[in-house]
């Protein structure tokens, strides 16, 4: 863990005269020094636009951007380098699908979401609904969070479902849907599915043939890696099929004035500049990641929740969103405080370096269908510690003294 967080250099930070303890992993991830130095190397010694030049540096920042493009090939155990896109983010990601698949709907046609969805997963969709006039299916939860399978198996009877848009992991309570099951009842019913990743990608195996999803998203600063960019597996004859979102250069077979042709996948998608140097530290973060084997980091981040879960559950008034974390409990968790509101209390810790997050953290459905207008969410990561909680259990209290 020393050696880890040596990697880490925002965490030698600290607040006045008080250590960084870093628990909004949920929202982005701090970076390893191995990704920070691989993006100043590419524009130190190899910045120059991919696939755009025959020049030495043209040549390695093409080879750099292809490159990373197999390294997530690989990472998600996908077929083909051909089915990795990169946008700037997932949330770009998920609406290249949703735009791309609904020109061929019509207003009989319907999209099954789950109320767990963080809104990059529903405004895309809604957006559809208005433009196309198909109906948003819902899959409700239970009291403890865990999905109404019952409900999605109605839902998907309802005849003309074309896609099941799913988490991988909700950001507020942390529950993971069974997507293999999913997965397969949606195909049965003749329905495609698309995993929005977002929340699970640094925390455990994404094996996309396995699940055979037909797409899949998530983005890079939540895996160690930069902002600005994100990436969209697709199955290659789904990729195939689809409209580019962006037009311009680099997506283009032929141009003539009167009409143009498309490139192949993935180029079709690429439109202009490309994120080259997110792409190379996106490709650093996961061979840094990818030196820790998933049954460490699992047994590591299972050990922090638990330990939260105790310390958190001794507080007065404080009532804890997610499930029971045994015996394998999500990297984070969401709380209330009885007369407290999230952000005074998180603005208050975070005075003394402790972050945290407060808000309805993109998920205002969610928060509707628990009766509550947000909550504070505790989350991990790679780097974290069980010292950082128990900085957190000392500081929380006081905190709360405070406001009520």
């Amino acid at each position: 863990m020393d050696r880890i967080r040596q990697d880490i250099p925002i965490l030698k930070e600290t607040f006045d005269g008080n250590p960084l303890v870093y628990l909004d992993n949920a929202a982005t991830t701090q970076k390893p020094r191995a990704v920070l130095d691989a993006m100043t190397r590419f524009y130190e010694t190899d910045n120059a636009n991919a696939h755009r030049g025959m020049h030495v540096l043209a040549e390695r920042a093409t080879i750099a951007l292809e490159d990373s493009r197999r390294t997530v090939q690989t990472f998600l155990h996908a077929a083909h380098p051909e089915e990795i896109v990169f946008t700037k983010s997932c949330t770009e990601s998920i609406n290249l699908v949703a735009r791309g698949l609904s020109q061929a709907w019509i207003d009989a046609d319907a999209i099954i979401l789950s109320i767990l969805e963080h809104h990059s997963n529903i405004v895309p969709w809604l957006q559809v609904k208005e433009e196309r006039g198909c109906d948003l299916l819902w899959i409700d939860i239970h009291d403890d969070g865990t999905l109404n399978m019952q409900g999605f198996e109605e839902v998907l009877r309802h005849g003309t479902v074309k896609l099941v848009a799913i988490t991988a992991q909700s950001n507020v309570l942390g529950i993971r849907p069974p997507l293999k099951e999913m997965i397969q009842k949606a195909h049965a019913a003749g329905a495609l599915v698309l995993v929005d990743a977002a929340q699970a990608m640094a925390h455990e195996k994404i094996d996309v043939t396995e699940l055979d999803c037909d797409f899949l998203t998530f983005s890079g600063h939540k895996l160690y890696g930069p902002t600005g960019i994100g990436v969209l597996y697709g199955k290659r004859k789904l990729l195939e099929t689809l409209p580019p979102l962006l037009g311009g250069g680099m997506m283009i077979g032929e141009v003539f004035t009167d009409r143009f042709t498309t490139a192949d996948v993935p180029a079709k998608f690429e439109g202009g500049t490309q994120p080259l140097a997110e792409a190379v530290g996106l490709d650093a973060a996961i061979d840094w990641l990818t030196q820790f084997s998933w049954d460490d980091i699992t047994k590591h981040e299972s050990l922090l929740m638990k330990k939260a879960y105790d310390l958190l559950q001794k507080i007065p008034g404080l009532t804890i969103l997610c499930p029971n974390p045994n015996p394998n409990p999500s990297p984070l968790l969401s709380f209330t405080i009885d007369g407290v509101h999230p952000h005074d209390l998180t603005e208050i810790l975070g005075r003394k370096g402790i972050c945290l997050r407060a808000g309805h953290h993109c998920t205002q459905p969610l928060h509707r269908r628990l009766g509550i207008p947000a909550s504070t969410r505790l989350s991990v990561g790679i780097y974290n510690t069980t010292t950082e909680l128990d900085l957190l259990a000392k500081e929380l209290p006081e905190a709360v003294k405070r406001l009520q």
